[in-house]
């Protein structure tokens, strides 16, 4: 089988992480053919020392995008897939009428970077979401093909030893002595940058009492602030508590020179691989560490949350307060936490299910007039916006379905699932002890 995968801009990131470590597998363990198409980024370079093939696309510059579908087609045209497995919304839409409708190419869809549903894409296709969460509620708004694809992660590479940390201490003079926490992520404003905004203003209140040492690995727009915010947390504290390493296209030493990591999505999942206690991040001053209490919550609902939107940081700090005086009890979170990752997000289970699920999309039947109705209700949706990435931002989620998600996480599970409470989920209640 042979497989073109069509992924986001190649900047460093999850979805295109994702997309390469699945790649990699489906070639060793199952013999595709794959073969990556994409705007040019560093993640090019960990896509080539995996050995697989890539091919430069065009820079994005509308949605849809005329020059984007014109590259594909020839790239289509030369490489002859038996299927096109496109990442992300965006890519999706120039995919699917360029490939999939013209030319009947058999196409699966992962939708990752959003955080709702997305109205546009055609509900014919096999679209898979990251979550449990994401897939009842794609069900339960009348889209019956839609599976579960969990971020995948290589837990071989990524294990307790898969990374030698004394360089990395060595580097940024991190001492025996220190608890260091790590945070790996793209400084994003959106998305990212609140919570990395709170984990440096906790360093900074723990930091007078506490040895603490955090570490942030990765670049984006929000650097120059969190610099600024880290130069003044450094300053108040008196030492170098706070440091910016900047972009690591291979951030496994980072990880293995933890003691506790920071962070949400895949980057959490993959210091949970290496057997670190977690606290998991969000939106709206969310934050919680991943305990038996909280682990299933999060496997429903993704590796991020969504707090009561408080403007205190209390939570957070007393997260990083309770791990960082409590060293006897990270061995064994660390340990709960690799077997998490190894139970549920393990690169050869996720490389499996993605398998199957491309065997049964080169082998259905094409039903050309249900696919030609369903673009034109996703052309009618992409008129009413201007043809850019943030317009579409706005226009493409469903508001009802995003703000029926927004209070689902705020309020109490699915009624099959064990209460909030039970889990440690609400935020509006003190932090819960690790004894508890």
């Amino acid at each position: 089988m042979k497989i073109l995968v069509f992924a986001h801009e190649f900047h460093v990131g999850g979805s295109q992480r994702n997309a390469v470590d699945l790649s990699a597998a489906l070639r060793d363990i199952y013999g595709c053919d794959v073969v990556i198409f994409a705007t040019p980024g560093p993640m090019v370079t960990v896509a080539e020392e995996k050995g697989l093939r890539f091919i430069s696309a065009p820079d994005r510059k509308t949605i849809p995008s005329l020059a984007m579908m014109r590259a594909l087609c020839e790239v289509v045209r030369r490489e002859r897939p038996d299927l096109v497995h496109v990442w992300d919304w965006w890519q999706c839409v120039d995919a699917y009428y360029a490939v999939h409708l013209l030319k009947r190419i058999p196409m699966i869809v992962s939708d990752t970077l959003s955080d709702g549903l997305t109205r546009l894409l055609p509900k014919t296709l096999l679209t898979t979401f990251g979550t449990p969460e994401f897939v009842d509620q794609a069900r339960a708004a009348g889209r019956q093909r839609v599976e579960l694809l969990v971020p995948p992660v290589d837990v071989d590479a990524n294990a307790p030893g898969g990374a030698d940390p004394r360089p990395f201490r060595d580097q940024y003079n991190i001492e025996a002595s220190d608890v260091t926490l790590v945070t790996v992520s793209r400084l994003a404003m959106k998305l990212k940058g609140e919570s990395l905004r709170r984990t440096i203003d906790a360093v900074r209140v723990l930091g007078r009492d506490l040895r603490l040492r955090l570490v942030i690995v990765g670049d984006g727009n929000a650097r120059n602030e969190l610099e600024r915010l880290a130069a003044e947390a450094n300053t108040e504290i008196g030492r170098a508590a706070v440091i910016l390493t900047g972009e690591l296209l291979d951030p496994r030493p980072a990880y293995a020179a933890a003691d506790i990591v920071v962070g949400m999505g895949g980057s959490a999942l993959r210091g949970m691989a290496f057997g670190k206690p977690v606290i998991i991040v969000g939106g709206e001053g969310f934050s919680a560490p991943l305990t038996p209490q909280t682990a299933e919550a999060f496997y429903y609902r993704g590796i991020y949350g969504i707090g009561d939107g408080s403007p205190s940081n209390a939570r957070l700090i007393a997260d990083i307060r309770d791990l960082a005086e409590s060293s006897d009890k990270l061995p064994m979170l660390g340990a709960f936490s690799r077997q998490f990752v190894v139970n549920h997000f393990a690169l050869g289970k996720v490389c499996a299910d993605l398998e199957k699920l491309c065997r049964a999309a080169v082998a259905e039947k094409r039903r050309p007039f249900l696919a030609a109705v369903d673009g034109l209700r996703t052309a009618a949706l992409l008129q009413f916006g201007k043809l850019t990435p943030d317009s579409f931002r706005r226009l493409v989620k469903s508001r009802e379905t995003r703000k029926a998600s927004i209070a689902n996480r705020r309020s109490e599970p699915h009624s099959t699932r064990p209460s909030s409470e039970e889990w440690g989920w609400r935020q509006s209640s003190p932090p819960r002890s690790l004894d508890r």
